[in-house]
């Protein structure tokens, strides 16, 4: 089963990240259909970045941003059966990472969400991905029974989005929220540990 995927990337200002995502995202062995930018206000080249490398840009303005508000504002537009959300400071490890990531829901349909292992380099600080490798082990979980879930690396189904969108209202953990409304609603999570992506955090400690 060929599950048609859209990419989802909300980016406020992360031109110096997106050309290794775009790259990332160009080189995998299972091509995304489509790639959607959701801009919350960027003053750098973040939209031309995106626009040259052939994705569609849309703009949410900052007083009316929430996290929730411009997820659903990308997959409004978006056409795959799967979306895909990355963040603008994520690229992919390998050629498999997409591939990887939709597998579960080409085995099986009552999957409503896939979430993939995040490490970090030689950028980050060492307590920073010495936490990621807990969070995000080295062994999979196809049918997990608890709502954690991070949607710099994650995908869901869209049809199951269309009947929960998310909830615009939440400042943060909008993610887990729909989770755990999918866990409630009888559908279910998988943590796949081989869709690998570089999380790239730069920022001092005080930030």
């Amino acid at each position: 089963m060929d599950l048609s995927v859209s990419i989802v990337i909300r980016a406020l200002n992360e031109a110096i990240h997106l050309p290794k995502l775009l790259d990332g995202l160009s080189r995998q062995d299972r091509i995304p259909d489509q790639i959607i930018l959701v801009d919350s206000g960027s003053t750098d080249r973040t939209r031309e970045i995106c626009l040259a490398a052939g994705a569609e840009v849309l703009s949410i303005s900052p007083n009316e941003f929430t996290f929730g508000r411009a997820l659903n504002l990308g997959c409004e537009a978006s056409t795959g059966e799967i979306l895909v959300f990355v963040s603008a400071h994520v690229y992919p490890l390998d050629q498999n990472w997409l591939s990887k990531l939709i597998e579960p829901f080409e085995k099986s349909s009552d999957v409503a969400l896939v979430y993939g292992r995040q490490t970090g380099d030689e950028r980050n600080h060492f307590s920073e991905t010495e936490l990621m490798r807990r969070w995000f082990p080295d062994t999979s979980d196809p049918d997990q029974r608890h709502p954690f879930c991070n949607n710099a690396n994650c995908a869901i189904r869209r049809n199951i989005w269309e009947q929960i969108p998310y909830d615009e209202s939440l400042t943060g953990l909008e993610d887990m929220a729909w989770a755990k409304e999918c866990l409630s609603a009888g559908h279910r999570i998988c943590y796949e540990s081989e869709a690998v992506i570089v999380h790239v955090h730069e920022e001092s400690i005080s930030q």
